[in-house]
């Protein structure tokens, strides 16, 4: 039964270079492996490179959508959510998932980082995002730069 699984966001851009899509696709297959479900925002770049190293291992993946159409998922999404809520999405897959897996990312993904943080949501960081306050660092992301370590990490943060 898959409410029983851990759920993890796996949050990135859109678009990204070659070396965060591997990092992407490893951590969905490990995700898959350690029967998580993993959640995104069902687009492009390290969200279908998650779903397409779940589906790999024979995962589930449910892509929360910031379009109407549930369509525009990629090909890897088991479950297609249309929201048509654009990028307020971010705050459904942040609150849909246990804990949240950062890897690269643009400012939709600062944003789920934030959202995460503000909710107590663990966020567990590869090569993303930095953070600051009034120019000292803020240390509330658990910096893993191994994708199989961070997914034991993360799978150790979503534990009840």
């Amino acid at each position: 039964m898959t409410v029983d699984r851990p759920y993890v966001a796996v949050v990135g851009g859109g678009e990204a270079d070659a070396d965060a899509l591997a990092i992407a696709e490893d951590v969905g297959r490990e995700l898959a492996k350690r029967g998580a479900v993993v959640l995104c925002g069902g687009l492009g770049g390290v969200m279908e490179a998650a779903c397409r190293g779940a589906k790999a291992e024979g995962g589930t993946t449910v892509g929360i959508l910031p379009t109407d159409s549930r369509h525009q998922a990629n090909d890897y999404v088991d479950v297609a959510i249309a929201t048509g809520m654009g990028e307020a999405r971010n705050a459904l897959v942040v609150r849909a998932a246990d804990v949240l897996v950062a890897v690269d990312g643009e400012f939709g993904t600062l944003s789920e980082i934030a959202l995460a943080l503000r909710t107590g949501t663990p966020v567990v960081g590869i090569a993303t995002w930095e953070l600051s306050m009034g120019g000292q660092e803020v240390d509330a992301i658990l910096r893993i730069h191994d994708p199989v370590a961070a997914v034991e990490a993360a799978l150790a943060l979503a534990a009840p």
